[in-house]
């Protein structure tokens, strides 16, 4: 995956935005999308402590932490966030109520053949992928914590998830360095 993605990375927290931060690392374009701009704030803040980590130990330049800030915007509205997306990956706390309620939005406003992540640990993919017209191109992508630093991603396959969304999951997660599981 050579070209530029778009992504969204839903909820902010500890595992949204290290995903969102390995995301724009490698040059991917990530809108952070949270539903209050504190929240939003907080994970914007996580990934400048972690980036200034990095430059610290001289794993990479300022220049190089300025650019990956760059390429992280942040949104309230998730409908807007995800219009013109190439994938996205929900990292929200393990509730699949809340989980399906957030796939059925992403069915009505992601762009269709958008791949549908999410980065469970314990509900079903075929649960979430319920809450869709499209179960094909849900997946889960499970990243270890913390993100930047672990090399681990979790590929989970629902009933009805697609070889062609799988195969293109794969390739994304280890153009971020990752191995996959």
């Amino acid at each position: 995956m050579s070209s530029q993605l778009k992504i969204a990375v839903i909820g902010a927290g500890t595992m949204g935005n290290g995903i969102a931060q390995t995301f724009a690392t490698f040059g991917n374009a990530v809108t952070l999308v949270d539903t209050s701009e504190s929240n939003l704030e907080r994970g914007v803040a996580a990934i400048r402590k972690s980036l200034d980590r990095f430059v610290a130990k001289e794993k990479i330049s300022q220049t190089e932490s300025d650019a990956i800030c760059d390429l992280v915007s942040t949104s309230t509205d998730l409908a807007s966030a995800v219009k013109d997306i190439d994938m996205v990956v929900e990292a929200v706390f393990e509730k699949e109520d809340v989980k399906k309620s957030i796939f059925k939005e992403l069915d009505a406003h992601a762009p269709e053949l958008a791949i549908l992540a999410t980065n469970t640990s314990s509900i079903s993919i075929t649960a979430i992928a319920s809450a869709t017209s499209r179960p094909e191109q849900v997946v889960g992508m499970h990243f270890m914590n913390p993100v930047p630093l672990m090399k681990l991603v979790e590929l989970i396959k629902g009933e009805k998830t697609s070889d062609e969304v799988v195969a293109k999951t794969k390739a994304i997660a280890e153009s971020l360095g990752k191995t996959v599981g």
